[in-house]
């Protein structure tokens, strides 16, 4: 399955130039959609938001030709529960899929685990089906490994790519290594058929992501169908990859590697959109499933920027993400949008864009972006943003101003054998190793003053959760 990708990204590009030149496609009703979802990338990533290499020339560009989201929040600091809330766009308390504390229900999704995505959710390619739309994931799915919790029984039209990341090599009877599909049939599995060199990681998988979006994307408008592309790539997730023409380019070692191959990918993306002259009429979202995995740093863990700790935790480090909206012609270039936003909120936007109206039998947290989008409207600001782990409402955003009713880190015991979400970023009472209660009088911090959360307030103002204008989860 080695793909020798520069020739056959030439080839390719020829072909489409030689065919859409004198043909360039005229808007349509339904605008296609493209959602981008890094693994395990952090908010301090890219060069556009501070990352010192500038090492992301491509989405750097796409932000200055877009709109870049600096409050921009994943449902949960963790893989699977984000995902779901995407594709349903639903809080994980009420899609079934999420965390507890200390166990999972239906997260992670390793091979011991049965449960997957439910039946009675509603995913966004089985809405825009309404509206003809042809969708494809590429990469990552996420939501169960068992037959029945597939991407191709929820909606979508087309698949390439894994039910899980790519831990291992397992190799073994009782857990082998991850499969590989395309659509329903495996062709393989990590490690195996699909490489990865543990050693050098060297792997050619973010480039068969990339050709694998790029043909659907020239088959879909060849046929001039409106389509959805869910391209979730996940080099950055330890153990990191890159593809050889991108191994030891990067001033930040292998992860670096990893994130120059997918900044190159998402600009080649962007390229072929302008080469089917298309890039009107497609809405492209580029954002990241949680914070970065500082307990796999140095080496295979990314930068959250100012922000306190990492994945599995709800302080910033956690949840917030970078986010870049693209669509020429309809987003103004060179803007950026304080708006506090939610990657549920790219499920509501979508089934707008596509002039759908969001399912009337459940409760949808999602809102729509739109008028953010186009009009760079700030009447949305207000709303909260709620930070959960598991079931547990562990704190609360409201304008500038975040309440902490519990905090965590990580456990002792796994303190003690090594694993630490905050290496070097201990807040004295902040940064718990035990679960603390803080509901009769939650620590309150000013985001705006005090990003990293280092410095509770003195004297707290009135609790987000008590705000008369907050929406209720």
């Amino acid at each position: 399955m080695r793909l020798v990708w520069t020739t056959t990204l030439i080839l390719l590009c020829t072909l489409l130039i030689s065919c859409f030149a004198t043909d360039r496609l005229s808007n349509v009703s339904s605008p296609n959609i493209i959602i981008m979802l890094m693994d395990d990338m952090g908010w301090g990533d890219l060069g556009v938001l501070g990352q010192p290499s500038k090492e992301t020339p491509h989405l750097d560009a796409m932000a200055a030709q877009g709109m870049l989201f600096p409050n921009f929040y994943t449902a949960n600091p963790l893989c699977s529960p984000s995902r779901a809330a995407l594709l349903t766009g639903r809080l994980p308390v009420r899609n079934g899929f999420y965390t507890t504390n200390a166990h999972a229900r239906n997260a992670y999704t390793p091979q011991e685990i049965l449960g997957g995505i439910s039946n009675e959710e509603i995913l966004l390619p089985q809405m825009l089906k309404k509206k003809g739309y042809a969708s494809k994931i590429v990469g990552k799915w996420h939501l169960g490994h068992r037959p029945k919790h597939l991407p191709l029984k929820h909606g979508f039209d087309e698949w390439f790519g894994a039910p899980n990341c790519h831990f291992g090599p397992y190799n073994n009877t009782i857990r082998p290594n991850i499969p590989v599909y395309n659509n329903s049939e495996m062709l393989g599995r990590y490690y195996e058929e699909f490489t990865i060199d543990r050693k050098t990681g060297e792997s050619n998988l973010t480039q068969m992501y990339l050709q694998v979006g790029l043909e659907f994307i020239h088959r879909q408008t060849k046929a001039q169908q409106p389509f959805l592309l869910y391209w979730a790539p996940d080099a950055t997730h330890a153990p990191v990859y890159a593809s050889k023409h991108f191994l030891g380019k990067s001033q930040r070692g292998r992860y670096g590697d990893a994130v120059m191959e997918l900044d190159y990918s998402v600009g080649q993306i962007l390229s072929w959109l302008q080469t089917l002259g298309i890039e009107n009429n497609t809405f492209v979202f580029f954002t990241s499933d949680n914070g970065a995995a500082l307990m796999s740093g140095p080496n295979e863990g990314g930068s959250n920027g100012p922000f306190l700790c990492g994945k599995e935790t709800t302080f910033e480090g956690g949840m917030r993400e970078p986010a870049i909206a693209w669509w020429p012609g309809h987003i103004k270039g060179g803007t950026v949008s304080y708006q506090l936003a939610s990657v549920m909120d790219l499920f509501t936007t979508s089934l707008a864009l596509a002039g759908i109206s969001a399912p009337g039998d459940r409760i949808v947290d999602g809102v729509d972006l739109i008028p953010v989008l186009l009009n760079h409207s700030h009447t949305l600001r207000d709303r909260p943003i709620f930070y959960y782990r598991g079931n547990e409402l562990m704190a609360v955003r409201l304008g500038q101003h975040k309440a902490h009713y519990w905090t965590w880190t990580n456990s002792r015991e796994e303190l003690k054998s090594g694993i630490n979400f905050c290496p070097g970023q201990e807040v004295e009472g902040v940064t718990t190793h035990d679960q603390k209660e803080h509901t009769l009088q939650p620590i309150i911090f000013h985001l705006g003053q005090d990003p990293g959360e280092k410095y509770p307030l003195s004297s707290h103002p009135q609790s987000p959760c008590s705000s008369t204008e907050q929406s209720q989860p």
